[in-house]
């Protein structure tokens, strides 16, 4: 079996998060920086389930052997109808950073008092241009009204998990792997792992 687990990301950030839940699993964790030349392909799908399996695919079908661990996650936010959702990453626009769509996000929200969230996740496993498995995760909090913390990523400064009065970009990693959207979906993946492949 794969010694090795490919992310199908060149985001630096999930890469470490995986590697950090994931790394007693593998020898090693490698992203898409170890595939030269391949072309991200277009994430058309309709929900996170969708784009990760066509990420992970793509990603396969360029390295057939290798263990491809894809997820594709965003923040679902009540008043706003469940949006960012997919479009989380390019809530502001296509080249939108990560501040960029947190300010657009609480522009969204002034005013309003409904700021329930959830962050959720689909993990998909492929290999030889197959998808073998997929896995989600969610959790549940509120957007707070100013960004707090400069840990994480993405969302993290303006998101409060249920259960804490401080963001994911104030808590340490530990405690936001230990119950983050991607490390649920990850321990499921672990669990399957022991069972399936290592």
């Amino acid at each position: 079996m794969p010694d090795t687990l490919i992310v199908a990301t060149h985001n630096a950030h999930k890469t470490g998060e995986m590697r950090k839940i994931l790394g007693d699993l593998f020898d090693s964790i490698e992203d898409l920086t170890s595939i030269p030349g391949l072309v991200p392909p277009v994430e058309d799908g309709e929900t996170f389930s969708e784009n990760s399996a066509i990420k992970a695919l793509a990603a396969s079908k360029e390295k057939p052997e290798a263990l491809i661990l894809a997820d594709d996650s965003g923040l679902e936010v009540d008043a706003l109808a469940g949006a960012p959702g997919i479009y989380s990453s390019r809530f502001a626009g296509e080249d939108a950073t990560d501040a960029d769509n947190r300010e657009k996000l609480l522009e969204d929200l002034s005013g309003k008092s409904e700021r329930g969230a959830r962050f959720r996740c689909v993990v998909t496993i492929a290999k030889n241009g197959e998808v073998l498995c997929s896995f989600d995760g969610a959790v549940e909090g509120t957007i707070a009204e100013t960004m707090t913390g400069e840990g994480g990523f993405g969302y993290d400064p303006v998101f409060i998990p249920e259960g804490y009065d401080r963001s994911f970009g104030e808590l340490s990693e530990e405690i936001k792997n230990g119950m983050s959207h991607r490390g649920r979906a990850l321990e499921k993946f672990r669990e399957w792992w022991k069972q399936n492949g290592g």
